[in-house]
């Protein structure tokens, strides 16, 4: 056999050889993908390649990364940047594709082959390995995640941790009690970088004396007094460690009432009208036989509190109002509505289902309710006591839209959130049972705080300019529901808080010095969250409160108001309305369909038969006038002016998003002109404060530092402002890859969209055509 040989090239090259030197060539770095992780947060699991769904119609446009679940979020990490880019506001805690596993509702896994797919529970096993992964968030998203490149074992677990660390069953395995510990506290104990949870808020807590002291001056509430009888939660773990009392009630007299009420939840003090009628609030008396002595002494005292000794009415909420299963039960049927149902099959009964969840029914009714506690406060003036059964829900709202409506220092930014503190956190309001936070107990489970968010959308609504707060803000605030780190939202109590504190700082060694547990800091410190420009989305452009700057006849004047006059009190007022239904001497009926709208179309037969109530005629003749911003606001409250809140429920749903249009637009030019107000208005001060020498040589300019309230600015004339590219109706949030969802062009949901009414019941068409 012959042997093959190898053939030697024979092809030259007269070029000579191209030098390289791959040492010197510049790699691009390969960054890893590490979640941003907060003082005590660990990385409980993770699994790469995995990608997030951005549409449900296909994959194009998926982002690929790495999901992280850790014990505060679950974190997916990406190079890839997000298709059709959105400005969102950026949160200082939360990473773009963050969410807080408080935030999630329910945790699906899907496997494609098998047809099967399961809701995962804390320690829960799952016999096969998942291909999709599925959150439904509570803020109304939901996430989807695609393991089709990724190892099954490390998808498995990863969903596991996610169920599990999502569903805590203590208190002190929320994340927040990992975070203060090791964000604000060092090992002597000393707060770390000086940091003061809360210390620099220009606001009152209500946690001491004086900050009631000062609320009592400034309602002129001079016949109450703080009282300090539950000092260290010894007399009820609910009530805050001070409330205000009337001064004829001695605390020897309150502490032997204390066993008479639900959960010794003596009546508190929540607000005083400058005509003398007090708002009150107090729990159930559990013993029928002390009902009429109680109620006479309690009514007693309070009338003692009234200049003119006037009566006190008592309304009881149970009987009036939704409980809070059937509040929870609407919401439910809303998300379902809004997130769960696809559009091809809810399309044709999209505005029939809304009326049907009878979530605006709801809002509409305590907004009544509380309108006519107004009319007993304004118009009778007279003090009303709101009754519920632990005083802890529905006295919550109530008290809170009272006070809105009537006192405008309550529609500040700061004042509404004293108002908050004071009704809500102070007042032992249920949030760690209310918003589900262990996931032990779905019957104790209801958006109460929701409600009372949307129920001041409304009045928001009708007179945006009587507001210093935004839409935005309200959504970012119920979005900090969610964010398990401040002492707002997290407990039932403040008892519950110093307790848990306590205890968590003894177990984990953490020296705390003489406050003995830790101090969690409130939500109202928004720097935690937001930069100060983002923070600016808060501000409204069109607020007319106290202080507020305007132009009137070529000077700058400021709204003030004086303590007597800020409340539209009816002049001459007819004998008529002194009187009022009354069941019996002390109870006040207020039923939900009448008094502040036009009753159902009646026979014509009976028309004339028709008499107008006392109520109806006090708010038929303050809507006659013009509003009075900083007076009593009291919401319309026909169908037609109450919406659905579209900012929050759609705004993670791209279809329902509008590019370069929608509420923003108004927003955007009307924060450019009030930028340009302060910009002339600080050219004038400086032209008053010059010198008439100087002012010859001088310019107007704007001030070197930045000032403005505005989160948009006012361009040059050299360079006007134009409509940014990223404005959309969802603004500032971005729907895309929160929600997939297919088109919805031509249906009803999209005739809604674009100004479409949504009716309480088919009965009021013809009411209101009256």
């Amino acid at each position: 056999m012959f042997s093959v040989k190898p053939m030697k090239p024979t092809f030259k090259s007269y070029l000579p050889p191209l030098q390289t030197d791959l040492k010197k060539i510049p790699q691009p770095p390969i960054k890893k993908l590490e979640a941003r992780l907060l003082p005590g947060e660990i990385v409980v699991n993770e699994v790469s390649f995995v990608r997030k769904c951005i549409g449900a119609d296909s994959s194009h446009g998926d982002l690929w990364g790495k999901l992280i679940c850790t014990n505060f979020k679950v974190s997916f990490i990406t190079h890839d940047a997000l298709p059709m880019q959105r400005f969102q506001v950026a949160n200082r805690l939360l990473g773009e594709h963050d969410v807080p596993l408080a935030c999630v509702e329910q945790v699906v896994t899907v496997n494609d082959a098998k047809g099967k797919q399961k809701v995962l529970c804390s320690n829960q096993k799952l016999k096969f390995n998942p291909t999709e992964l599925i959150l439904y968030c509570k803020d109304f998203r939901i996430i989807r995640f695609r393991f089709d490149e990724a190892g099954p074992q490390s998808a498995k677990k990863v969903c596991l941790a996610i169920a599990h660390y999502s569903q805590p069953a203590d208190p002190q395995l929320l994340f927040g009690f990992e975070y203060i510990g090791k964000q604000y506290y060092g090992s002597l104990g000393e707060r770390v970088n000086g940091v003061d949870p809360g210390g620099g808020l220009q606001m009152p807590l209500f946690d001491r004396p004086s900050e009631w002291d000062r609320e009592i001056k400034r309602t002129g509430a001079a016949e109450w007094r703080v009282c300090s009888i539950n000092e260290g939660y010894v007399v009820s773990p609910s009530l805050p460690e001070y409330f205000v009392v009337p001064v004829s009630l001695a605390d020897q007299d309150l502490k032997q009432y204390l066993c008479f009420f639900t959960a010794h939840r003596i009546p508190l003090w929540c607000w005083n009208h400058p005509n003398g009628s007090a708002l009150v609030r107090m729990a159930s008396i559990s013993d029928p036989l002390q009902q009429r002595k109680l109620d006479q002494r309690i009514c007693s005292a309070i009338t003692k509190s009234h200049p003119q000794r006037s009566d006190v009415l008592k309304s009881d909420l149970d009987k009036n109002l939704p409980n809070i299963q059937d509040i929870q039960a609407a919401f439910v049927k809303v998300r379902q509505i809004c997130v769960i149902e696809p559009f091809e099959e809810s399309e044709e009964k999209w505005l029939s289902s809304m009326e049907s969840s009878r979530w605006l029914e709801y809002v509409r009714a305590f907004l009544k309710h509380s309108a006519e506690v107004v009319y007993l406060l304004e118009g009778k003036h007279v003090s009303v006591i709101l009754q519920e059964e632990e005083d802890r829900d529905l006295s919550c709202v109530v008290s809170s839209l009272v006070q809105l409506m009537l006192d405008p220092h309550f529609r500040s930014l700061t004042g509404f959130q004293s108002l908050v503190q004071k009704e809500w956190v102070m007042a032992g309001h249920r949030f760690l049972d209310r918003c589900n936070h262990l996931k032990k107990n779905d019957k104790e489970e209801s958006p109460l705080f929701q409600l009372f968010l949307d129920c001041v959308w409304q009045i928001i609504n009708q007179y945006p300019a009587a507001f210093e707060f935004t839409e935005t803000y309200l959504t970012v605030l119920s979005d900090s529901m969610w964010i398990p780190v401040f002492s707002t939202f997290l407990f039932n109590c403040p008892q519950q808080r110093t307790e848990n504190s306590m205890d968590f700082a003894k177990s984990k060694c953490i020296p705390v010095g003489e406050e003995k547990a830790l101090r969690f800091p409130p939500v109202w410190d928004w720097s935690q969250q937001f930069t100060p420009k983002d923070q600016a989305l808060f501000n409204n452009p069109m607020y007319v409160g106290k202080g507020a700057t305007c132009v009137q006849n070529g000077a700058v004047k400021s709204f003030r108001r004086t303590k007597k006059n800020y409340s539209s009190t009816l002049r001459g007022m007819p004998s008529s309305l002194r009187n009022i239904l009354m069941d019996g001497h002390d109870s006040l009926t207020l039923t939900r369909r009448n008094s502040l709208v036009s009753r159902l179309k009646p026979d014509f037969s009976q028309i004339r038969e028709v008499v107008e109530s006392p109520t109806e005629r006090f708010f038929r003749d303050w809507v006659s006038r013009p509003a009075d911003l900083q007076g009593m606001l009291i919401p319309q409250l026909l169908p037609s002016h109450l919406a659905l809140w579209r900012l929050y429920f759609l705004r993670w749903v791209p279809e329902a998003s509008i590019p370069k249009g929608g509420p923003v637009t108004a927003y955007h030019k009307l924060s450019q002109l009030a930028d340009e107000v302060e910009k002339l208005q600080s050219q004038l001060r400086q032209y008053k404060g010059a010198t008439p020498a100087s002012t010859l040589t001088s310019t107007p300019s704007a001030p070197p530092s930045d000032h403005s309230r505005m989160y948009f600015k006012a361009g040059s004339t050299h360079e006007p402002s134009s409509t940014p590219e990223y404005l959309s109706s969802s603004f500032p949030f971005s729907p895309v890859g929160n929600m997939c969802r297919r088109s919805i062009l031509g249906t009803p949901l999209s005739k809604f969209l674009n100004g479409a009414k949504i009716w309480l019941s088919t009965e009021t068409l013809a009411n209101e055509a009256l």
